[in-house]
């Protein structure tokens, strides 16, 4: 499972990607985490990604309720673009998930 969580940097490019590379570190000490990483758009420098492979979505959403997560993390994701961010990883042959909406 893929998150992608987008951002707008605003006046405080800096302190953004001090945020995103705190929040990164955090999720990567979860339980199924799987990879990740902090991007920036080359045609908009001002639009940020934090992007985290997980093994599947409960893994994500447990990693969530971690403590420090809770205290750092959720405040810094807070601030991400409104927009779906989960997304299932397509492999050749592979079943999908049915196509519709989710509500959590």
């Amino acid at each position: 499972m893929l998150v992608v969580n987008r951002f707008r940097a605003g006046e405080d490019p800096v302190g953004l990607r001090a945020d995103l590379e705190l929040v990164h570190g955090l999720l990567a000490e979860q339980p199924g985490y799987a990879g990740g990483w902090v991007g920036r758009n080359v045609d908009d420098p001002d639009l940020w990604t934090l992007t985290t492979h997980w093994v599947n979505v409960g893994a994500y959403r447990r990693a969530l309720s971690a403590y420090d997560l809770k205290l750092h993390g959720v405040p810094v994701l807070s601030r991400a673009i409104d927009e779906p961010g989960a997304y299932e990883v397509v492999e050749p042959g592979g079943v999908l998930n049915v196509v519709e909406s989710r509500v959590t």
